[in-house]
């Protein structure tokens, strides 16, 4: 059906929901290499205004992606909970904003399994970034499998130690060193050179051993494709965590080598292990706006909308952990600073809306129109709006991604500026260890009992 508004003087048509979701976008180098933006700033407002006006029930009759065709709408449609909607589905999409800024975050929590991710891309749509630090800020979203991590008043943090060759001895080191700054509560996590399982086991005996001599509280995981991970479990690996890159669309996950049958297996393999301590949550995934568009999978919807897609994907699931690595597709999807911002708090709001345990990469490819003064802003405000974790990367610089992160330092500073801790079970082992306090958040020396990991 299509949508109209007029804006001084001019009338504008939006054919049907994707149009018009696509037009109201805010603007990003991704939807106009796609040829969905909107063509101006009077035609984006119109929009806008016209998505203000749609009841938040039209999102269950118009699919932006026909129910026959792709298996993530049907997930969606699906799994949609029609007693946890009633509250707001009376309202308009701008009625809806109103709605989320004055409720209480109960309230906000309990509308998670009723709103679909079109429906809360819709509303992201039309709000300021204060709207959505401040929306973000009132979900609570809890997950646990050796920690808890997720509480009200902490931020965690992944230890992300990759190293170009998969050297155990190098990534030891970042290990090290991250774990002396107070990171590795989210995961200590590292994305592997190769794909192979014989490396990918290398990696996680040597993970393991770590955590388990100092009885680390935490979880580990190589971040491989989910079939050389269960390959991995076939052969006895201590896998904690089963990780994924997924996408909104069911061609953009058949482009990672994945359907939902399969992300399902894994779990239940990963399950079958026992490995948690205080939770079975054992599955973590990453996303990206534009991943849709390098795969030409995105069927003419624009990338944030199929970014909150993805979500309905990993909820499905009941991950540990999510994360948006949201600058690292590169500037032909985010074009700088600004849209990298945006695009940061979007994805966090929106994904924490539907229930999921939110995290952002804050991150930037060196072509990009970006510096690390751009992600000191994007970490504050999302420490603000309460996300779940944030990247810690030696010195902010992968050194096998090749490409811009935070550092342990950045995320050290975050907590220490908000009052924010780490997941208690992992702040506990830290005081054990001798590592850090309130009036020395960084160690000036080596502890003691992590001497012999070196």
């Amino acid at each position: 059906m299509p949508f109209a508004q007029t804006i001084g003087g001019t009338r504008y048509v939006f054919g049907d929901l994707k149009a018009l979701m696509a037009r109201a976008t805010p603007p990003r180098s991704g939807d106009a290499l796609a040829g969905v933006a909107a063509e101006s700033a009077a035609e984006r407002v119109a929009a806008q205004r016209a998505l203000a006006d749609l009841p938040l029930a039209h999102f269950l009759s118009e699919a932006v992606i026909p129910y026959e065709a792709d298996e993530v709408t049907r997930l969606i449609m699906d799994r949609h909970d029609v007693a946890a909607f009633a509250p707001v589905r009376h309202l308009t999409v701008g009625g809806f904003r109103d709605w989320l800024l004055a409720a209480d975050p109960a309230a906000v929590t309990a509308l998670a399994p009723g709103l679909t991710p079109e429906m809360v891309a819709a509303v992201s749509k039309i709000m300021r970034v204060a709207d959505l630090i401040q929306v973000a800020a009132k979900c609570r979203v809890i997950t646990r499998f050796r920690n808890t991590i997720g509480l009200p008043g902490t931020l965690s943090i992944r230890l992300q130690p990759n190293h170009p060759t998969d050297d155990p001895r190098g990534i030891a080191a970042s290990v090290l060193d991250g774990l002396l700054l107070g990171a590795g509560d989210a995961v200590i996590g590292v994305n592997p050179a190769t794909d192979n399982v014989e490396a990918v086991m290398r990696v996680l005996d040597m993970l393991d051993t770590v955590r388990d001599r100092f009885a680390i509280p935490t979880q580990s995981c190589v971040l491989s494709h989910v079939t050389t991970t269960m390959l991995a479990m076939d052969r006895g690996a201590p896998v904690d965590l089963v990780f994924q890159s997924i996408g909104g669309t069911e061609a953009t996950n058949t482009s990672f080598g994945v359907s939902l049958s399969t992300l399902r297996e894994a779990r239940e393999q990963a399950l079958s292990l026992k490995r948690g301590t205080v939770g079975d949550n054992v599955m973590y995934f990453e996303t990206g706006q534009g991943s849709a568009l390098s795969a030409e999978a995105h069927h003419g919807v624009d990338q944030q909308t199929i970014e909150a897609r993805a979500y309905a994907v990993a909820r499905e699931f009941a991950p540990l952990l999510v994360n948006t690595v949201v600058g690292f597709i590169g500037p032909e999807y985010l074009f700088d600073g600004k849209q990298i911002i945006r695009a940061g708090l979007e994805d966090h709001c929106c994904g924490k809306l539907l229930g999921l345990p939110m995290g952002v990469d804050v991150c930037y490819t060196n072509h990009a129109e970006s510096d690390q003064d751009d992600m000191d802003t994007l970490l504050t405000c999302l420490a603000v709006a309460g996300v779940t974790y944030v990247m810690g990367v030696p010195g902010a610089d992968d050194v096998m991604l090749a490409y811009q992160s935070t550092s342990f330092h950045d995320g050290l500073t975050a907590r220490a500026m908000l009052g924010k801790r780490a997941a208690p079970e992992f702040e506990e082992w830290l005081a054990r260890m001798g590592i850090g306090s309130d009036t020395d958040r960084i160690p000036a020396r080596l502890s003691p009992a992590l001497i012999g990991l070196s």
